[in-house]
């Protein structure tokens, strides 16, 4: 019988036997561990697009915000002064009047106020002192050219400059004190600029418009348009100055579209 139970447990099989248990650390090679992150797998090529996109969307902002606008609100700077002497066509440069420094002020209060300009989006203590120094100096163009719209639309001298000055006082005053947002406030400066606009170099431009034959024959003529002009004391600027002060409002609106309300990246337009 004994003999029978010993050829019995020599011929159990392997599985039956005892298993010894080894504690162990599975080691994955290092050729191994590459290909599971080689640049051919579909998941990394995917967080490199994403990444990708997203600094070229910063990248793009960046260029947008620094250098583009800048540039847009310093064309307007240039062109808010510039006239064309009549009538040899010769470049003139007209300085800003005080009034305009003021009215400057008062718009970019109402651009905050407004909420056209967030003042926690522009200068923050999360930034770093190159990225508000940089903010500050986009605001300081936008200041400038805003300075150089109003020369741009107020006339120079005589009784025109007082009356385009009071209306524009009067409508910012209003302004200041009314409940609106930032649209309200673009259709506004849109109608207002509009209006002095076209009474400066439409009408006031249609009274003092040179004429070639000189001005004893101006005189004789049409003596009513040289009484305006002497009473205005209007200066005379050739059709030319039109066009480009035209020009000078349309970039000035579009560097508004394009000023973000905030330059935090969550808040960015």
């Amino acid at each position: 019988m004994q003999k029978i139970s010993d050829n019995l447990v020599e011929d159990r099989p392997d599985s039956a036997r005892e298993i010894e248990v080894v504690d162990a650390e599975i080691v994955v090679d290092e050729g191994d561990s590459q290909e599971l992150t080689k640049p051919g797998d579909k998941r990394v090529r995917s967080s490199a697009a994403v990444r990708a996109g997203t600094e070229g969307r910063v990248r793009k902002k960046a260029v947008r915000l620094y250098i583009f606008l800048p540039l847009v609100f310093l064309t307007v700077t240039l062109l808010g002064g510039l006239r064309l002497a009549s009538p040899d066509g010769a470049f003139v440069f007209v300085a800003p009047a005080l009034i305009c420094l003021i009215f400057a002020v008062v718009l970019m209060v109402l651009f905050f106020r407004g909420g056209m300009v967030s003042l926690d989006g522009w200068f923050s203590d999360e930034f770093s002192t190159l990225q508000d120094a940089a903010n500050g100096a986009v605001l300081v163009t936008l200041f400038a050219s805003t300075v150089q719209i109003f020369n741009s639309l107020i006339p120079e001298a005589g009784l025109p400059f007082w009356i385009v000055s009071f209306c524009f006082a009067w409508s910012l005053w209003n302004t200041l004190f009314a409940e609106f947002d930032n649209k309200k406030l673009l259709k506004s400066m849109v109608a207002l600029f509009a209006f002095a606009f076209a009474a400066k170099y439409i009408v006031l431009t249609g009274l003092t418009a040179p004429v070639s034959d000189g001005w004893l024959r101006s005189m004789i003529e049409n003596p009513a348009k040289e009484t305006v002009t002497w009473l205005f004391e209007l200066p005379r600027y050739s059709a030319g100055t039109g066009y480009i002060q035209f020009f000078c409002i349309l970039f000035y609106f579009i560097g508004l579209y394009l000023l973000p309300t905030s330059t935090a990246p969550s808040n960015n337009r």
